[in-house]
């Protein structure tokens, strides 16, 4: 089953925001959700933007306190290429002021004055994972290849 933010956000959670507790919430409830999902013998693809190492520890805590599988994958592009191919337009809109939750501020940089959003990878922060067991560069390999990565894997050890 794959859970992603058009089946989370708009039911489960469309009561939270883009703010850093929002965020916390979001991935904890997330995190409840697919250990449901593991612990009834589903393989369980959440595709969610982490930001902080903490919020995914608790999700890999949730797992193996319920004796199910957790595997990390760290879907890893630089801001550029993750704005390129942002499929929702979600970078846009928060740069333009169109997402509720996120905070925008005016910042002075190189003498000008400039607003900027609170959004992850833009002012937010990102804490890229620091044991994940599959680590896939997007912005250096194809779809086809990145997929095969992450199947390998879960062949190898018997996941799938």
């Amino acid at each position: 089953y794959r859970l992603d933010g058009d089946n989370i956000r708009f039911g489960l959670n469309k009561d939270l925001g883009f703010d850093e507790a929002s965020r916390n919430e979001n991935i904890r409830r997330i995190g409840e959700v697919a250990k449901l999902f593991a612990d009834a013998g589903a393989i369980t693809l959440t595709a969610f933007i982490s930001p902080y190492r903490a919020d995914r520890e608790t999700a890999r805590e949730l797992h193996a306190k319920a004796g199910v599988s957790f595997v990390e994958v760290f879907v890893d592009a630089p801001l550029s290429v993750v704005e390129e191919r942002d499929p929702k337009g979600l970078y846009k809109k928060a740069r333009a002021g169109e997402i509720k939750g996120a905070c925008f501020c005016l910042v002075r940089i190189e003498e000008e004055l400039m607003w900027w959003i609170d959004f992850t990878g833009v002012s937010a922060p990102y804490e890229a994972p620091e044991n994940s067991e599959i680590h896939v560069k997007t912005g250096e390999m194809d779809l086809k290849d990145s997929v095969k990565m992450i199947t390998d894997y879960l062949l190898e050890k018997k996941y799938i």
